[in-house]
């Protein structure tokens, strides 16, 4: 007797779009690259530090590099290490080498890249405009250099993209947080509520973002999270206006005429009903909106009116890049160039696969 023919087994429409995303090499393998760079980039204290990730001296071991990690003390006074009273700060890659040459059981381990974005040349072995790969009094090449206070460029593009990634992706999340409702509204109740609304976001757009960015700053300096809000008064426009869009032609179908005719709850038919047909734009919009904040970041720092000074920051690097270019130190404005190229790429590619993945036209609920 023949066996029956196995039933078809009905996947759900996202598992089908993560499927068809997966399909889609360019996107999916940047998405992967770019989330383990960003993820990686938490660990840089352990991968790229002057402080050591295990010291054995007299018999105890320290980890500074991991207590620096989770948020503790790390800091250690000269004298610990059997160095003279004058100092005032420990050269841990000076101490291996006299760890090294004592010969003893006392040892360090660095760090695989030993320098950190904020050292400049008051630390022995730190030259400035030192060319790429070159090595200092210390023996350690420079991967890419160092600046005008001769701070390693590459450990502060590497500690700058977690900075950059970190504010964008904080930024557009936010944005969807204040977007997404207030689009909704305006595009599901429209009339009156609509147009009050779209004249509120119609004056509301035209404040001039940057001034106030600039009075703000001169005034009361600038931090992280301050720069996080000022942008953010604007920003959300955007994908508000696209959810309004959607929700405006959403709410003239018929499906949405035959759950309001048997009475369901108009927070059900806006967030069951409407908003999961409308993900489309909303979410393929979301890469992009990081795309945006990440530029947006480093023209502020570029003109100065970024980050506070000292963090790692690739529109700071920008800037002096530019300001010694015709001295032929061109490699501080190579390096985070690069980075930022690359980093808007695999995004640019992430957004597109995901705009693929989620278009209608190719998965609809009635196959």
């Amino acid at each position: 007797m023949a066996t029956p023919a196995p039933a078809h087994v009905s996947t759900s429409i996202l598992r089908r779009r993560w499927k068809k995303f997966r399909s889609l090499k360019r996107g999916y393998y940047s998405l992967i690259i770019l989330t383990s760079v960003y993820a990686l980039s938490f660990l840089l204290p352990l991968l790229i530090n002057n402080v050591p990730l295990v010291i054995r001296y007299n018999g105890d071991y320290h980890f500074p590099a991991f207590a620096q990690l989770v948020g503790l003390s790390h800091y250690h006074s000269p004298q610990e290490f059997g160095l003279g009273s004058t100092e005032r700060a420990i050269n841990y890659r000076e101490l291996d080498e006299k760890f090294e040459a004592d010969g003893g059981e006392n040892f360090i381990i660095m760090p695989p890249y030993p320098y950190a974005p904020d050292e400049d040349f008051q630390v022995p072995g730190n030259g400035t405009f030192m060319k790429p790969f070159q090595s200092g009094d210390d023996g350690y090449p420079r991967f890419f250099g160092t600046d005008d206070r001769a701070r390693d460029v590459f450990a502060r593009m590497a500690y700058g993209l977690n900075v950059s990634l970190s504010f964008a992706i904080l930024l557009a999340t936010l944005e969807y947080l204040i977007g997404i409702p207030i689009g909704a509204l305006s595009g599901y109740f429209g009339g009156k509520f609509d147009l009050f609304l779209q004249r509120f976001v119609e004056v509301w757009s035209t404040l001039p973002v940057l001034f106030i960015i600039i009075i703000i700053v001169s005034l009361f300096g600038t931090s992280f999270f301050l720069l996080l809000t000022l942008l953010l008064l604007v920003s959300w426009i955007s994908i508000g206006l696209y959810v309004r869009a959607e929700f405006l032609r959403e709410r003239s179908k018929d499906y949405v005429a035959a759950a309001v005719s048997i009475g369901v709850p108009t927070r059900k038919i806006i967030l069951r009903h409407i908003l999961p047909n409308s993900l489309v734009p909303i979410i393929t919009f979301y890469p992009f909106a990081v795309v945006a904040g990440i530029t947006s970041l480093v023209s502020l720092d570029f003109l100065g009116f970024g980050l506070p000074p000292g963090t790692p920051s690739w529109g700071e690097m920008f800037r002096l890049g530019i300001e010694t270019l015709s001295q032929g130190n061109w490699w501080i404005i190579v390096a985070p160039m690069l980075a930022m190229f690359f980093t808007l790429t695999l995004t640019v590619f992430i957004g597109e696969g995901v705009r693929e993945a989620f278009d209608p036209r190719t998965y609809s609920r009635l196959r």
